[in-house]
């Protein structure tokens, strides 16, 4: 599905409800398979979460046989289910996934388990997906792991840890990348009553054979959210979005958004019903801007395009990670950016934007079958037309993204 997006202006003010946390679902429905007294609300509706819902509800079938499970795109999925097989005694399955995600590592992952005691071999591509998994009972408690991994192979091994008989020890070794995602983990293990202890450079997972059963309310995803601080700051002053539903002691680390945007002009009220209202409540910074995304890699597309609609330079650092997600996002920004008149250098592990002036009319933005370029892209319609190839792709983690941006006053149509 291709759109395209007329020049367009936002209402004066606009109130959008936001799915739950991609990343707290994920972590909940898989911690919600170790203990079914778990009660959850406001799960995401994004692909992934449906389809970590559905391989879940798939381990529970009883079958002779192994089983196929394809997560598609859903890299959390691909990690997480890993370490979650591994530990389900007696049954066996191939995890795969699309082509992109055949190119995505997961060895570390694997020899961390496999050292733990479990029995995890590659179909195909050794350190890649797809993986065969033959289900085991874990006795070994501790394990090490490089500290700069993505955080998803780390959660994968804490959100199993309370179902190993002896708990776990997690040594990570060097600088630790994606903290918060880390934190969210253990803060949700302590949520339902697993301790937890994250000392140094070591974390101890304890064993829980039972945990008291508890509803959890998913808090709305600080990843979405973004797309509508870019929204706001693209804006005339004044403009305002009231969006639900938001802590503001979050676990995720996507909300720095919260302080990354005052430099864009961007105010964030926390309201009393849980929601928070975003206002442009000043012109932006025109200065070059330098920030440090190491703990929220997620949101470094949204900023870019953001930065380029305002006509401000930028200085994006931490990214190693972008290059093994969807897409190598960086070279994915580079190149439609500079569809756009931006120009662009990216390294390993940053992207540089030079300020400018002038962004080219109804280029066709390709998004590589990830979800983030599509709707990092889209709020530029409020400086230019443009046109977004494979539209469809945010289903992945917003589905409702589209619809959201006719609410706000931006006009949609087929192509």
């Amino acid at each position: 599905m291709k759109l395209l997006l007329p020049l367009s202006r936002t209402k004066p003010s606009a109130s959008i409800k936001i799915t739950g946390s991609k990343s707290e679902t994920n972590r909940l429905l898989l911690l919600q398979a170790l203990y079914p007294n778990l009660v959850l609300e406001n799960t995401s509706n994004s692909d992934d979460s449906e389809v970590m819902l559905k391989a879940l509800k798939n381990s529970q079938l009883p079958t002779s046989n192994s089983q196929l499970i394809d997560v598609h795109h859903a890299g959390t999925a691909m990690r997480f289910l890993t370490a979650f097989f591994s530990i389900q005694a007696g049954k066996e399955v191939v995890l795969t996934g699309s082509s992109r995600m055949k190119e995505r590592p997961i060895k570390i992952l694997v020899e961390a388990l496999n050292k733990l005691g479990a029995e995890v071999i590659y179909e195909e591509e050794e350190g890649f997906p797809p993986v065969r998994i033959k289900g085991k009972k874990l006795v070994k408690n501790k394990v090490s792991l490089p500290a700069n991994v993505s955080s998803q192979y780390i959660s994968a091994l804490l959100l199993i840890a309370p179902k190993l008989e002896n708990g776990l020890a997690l040594v990570l070794e060097g600088e630790i990348t994606s903290v918060p995602y880390i934190k969210m983990t253990l803060a949700l293990l302590h949520e339902i009553g697993v301790e937890t202890s994250f000392i140094g450079n070591t974390i101890v997972v304890q064993h829980a054979k039972f945990v008291s059963a508890s509803q959890l309310t998913v808090e709305s995803d600080w990843s979405s959210v973004s797309y509508w601080y870019s929204i706001v700051a693209l804006s005339k002053v004044g403009t305002q979005m009231i969006l639900s539903s938001y802590k503001e002691n979050s676990l995720q680390g996507d909300s720095t958004l919260v302080d990354i945007y005052q430099d864009f002009g961007v105010a964030t009220s926390f309201n009393n019903d849980n929601s928070i209202t975003i206002s442009k409540f000043k012109t932006h910074n025109s200065l070059p801007l330098i920030f440090d995304l190491r703990d929220s890699p997620d949101i470094a597309q949204t900023i870019a395009v953001t930065c380029f609609g305002l006509g401000v330079g930028c200085e994006l650092n931490g990214l190693h990670t972008l290059k093994i997600k969807e897409t190598d996002r960086l070279e994915a920004l580079k190149v439609e950016l500079t569809k756009l008149g931006a120009k662009v250098t990216v390294t390993n592990e940053k992207l540089i934007l030079e300020s400018s002036s002038t962004i080219k009319e109804n280029v066709e933005i390709a998004t590589y079958q990830d979800h983030r370029m599509a709707m990092a892209f889209a709020p530029l319609a409020l400086r230019v037309p443009i046109q977004i190839n494979e539209a469809e792709v945010v289903s992945k983690s917003y589905p409702d993204f589209w619809e959201d941006l006719r609410k706000a006053g931006f006009t949609i149509e087929e192509i």
